[in-house]
């Protein structure tokens, strides 16, 4: 089973067991978060697609880690003029693992 979650203004396609960085959200490390946004659920050729979200599917994730990601170097320069401006920057990152994709007791996933 697979599904597309929406989270801090990006799309990620996961499945149980994936691990992948979302951007920052308070949480301490061995923490359960719940991500409730599920835009698509798909097991094998059944889809089910939100509009926007699914009301009866959440995605449960274990926090692993708090970190800044690498330095991201952003360098303005024109040739000749003698300008150039060095600015760096370190993004916020939550690392988690993908415990469990959850849909409410009882509910099939309806064919496409």
């Amino acid at each position: 089973m697979y599904a597309v979650i929406k989270t801090g203004g990006k799309q990620y396609r996961i499945s149980e067991g994936d691990v992948l960085r979302i951007e920052r959200r308070e949480a301490e490390p061995g923490q359960e978060i719940v991500l409730d946004q599920v835009l698509l659920v798909g097991e094998g050729d059944a889809v089910e697609v939100g509009n926007p979200y699914l009301n009866n599917v959440r995605v449960r994730a274990e926090v692993l880690a708090q970190r800044k990601a690498k330095k991201i170097v952003v360098l303005k320069f024109k040739r000749r003029k003698g300008y150039r401006r060095k600015q760096g920057h370190r993004q916020l990152y939550t690392g988690i693992r993908i415990k469990a994709i959850e849909r409410e007791a009882g509910e099939p996933l309806k064919e496409a």
